[in-house]
């Protein structure tokens, strides 16, 4: 358990990172790709062009976009098998008599 004086100047840290305009959030990812998650947080928050730059190459890869919904829905009209009235029924049985 962390004591008065730790706790405030963790508090004091945060305060600080606020004021700069960092925020503090978690992120789920691989065990490998911990340093370089954090390299790359590192340079997001460092002001000028290299973290211009390193915004600019993550969003060309992730895409300024949310995802939209429906993409299975689109991707099921695409399909090469629209308009081919496929049949898929099957005839009905009653099944088999049972004695109990």
């Amino acid at each position: 358990m962390s004591n008065a004086a730790q706790k405030r100047a963790i508090e004091s840290y945060r305060r600080r990172l606020a004021h700069r305009g960092v925020a503090r959030f978690e992120v789920q990812a691989l065990e490998t790709d911990r340093d370089l998650i954090r390299a790359l947080a590192r340079r997001l928050a460092e002001e000028g062009p290299g973290a211009s730059e390193a915004r600019a190459a993550v969003r060309r890869i992730v895409g300024d976009e949310p995802p939209n919904n429906g993409n299975i829905l689109r991707a099921l009209r695409r399909s090469p098998l629209v308009g081919a009235e496929l049949a898929f029924g099957r005839p009905r049985e009653e099944g088999r008599k049972v004695d109990l």
